[in-house]
């Protein structure tokens, strides 16, 4: 009987508790297409990402072009030669896929460049988001065009339209 009772006394409590937390939802997406300086960061990212991609293309060509030469030339060539073009041949190779790696990799010059452009302004619609929340007492906020969990959300829950006027693009 008191483990009932005690049960249901916790049950009560932590309803209680969850019914007094106030929760938000934002759509990054929107917030972030509703900002200039994201679309003009995303259209440089875009520009150099095709102009690095089409010099890696351009040295993958360089290397087949040497492979079919090769094959070409093949029945001609003395064992020396041989060894030298497949040498040459693996060099450009290895060259190319270095560059593609530090263009693209990790750690590569877009990654870099996607940071520097982009981090600025999440930087800000995040503080935004944190004064919201400070200021209307809301304890959680999800992020529903990330979220696959998401099913359906209440419009009055979404607060993206005051984060963008707290950052001044107001629709």
């Amino acid at each position: 009987m008191k483990k009932l009772i005690l049960s249901l006394c916790l049950l009560a409590g932590i309803s209680f508790a969850v019914s007094a937390q106030k929760f938000a939802m934002v759509d990054m997406e929107y917030i972030m297409k509703n900002i200039p300086a994201y679309e003009t960061a995303n259209e440089q990212l875009n520009q150099v990402s095709k102009k690095w991609q089409s010099e890696v293309e351009a040295q993958m060509q360089e290397v087949q072009t040497m492979y079919k030469n090769y094959q070409t030339e093949l029945v001609f060539l003395s064992e020396d030669m041989k060894t030298k073009r497949e040498e040459e041949i693996v060099a450009k190779e290895k060259a190319a896929q270095e560059l593609k790696r530090k263009y693209f990799g990790a750690d590569g010059e877009l990654f870099k460049k996607r940071e520097s452009l982009m981090k600025p302004i999440q930087d800000d619609v995040y503080t935004a988001i944190q004064e919201i929340s400070k200021e209307k007492d809301i304890e959680l906020v999800f992020d529903k065009s990330s979220s696959m969990n998401v099913i359906f959300t209440s419009p009055k829950l979404d607060i993206s339209d005051v984060v963008l006027e707290k950052l001044g693009f107001s629709k």
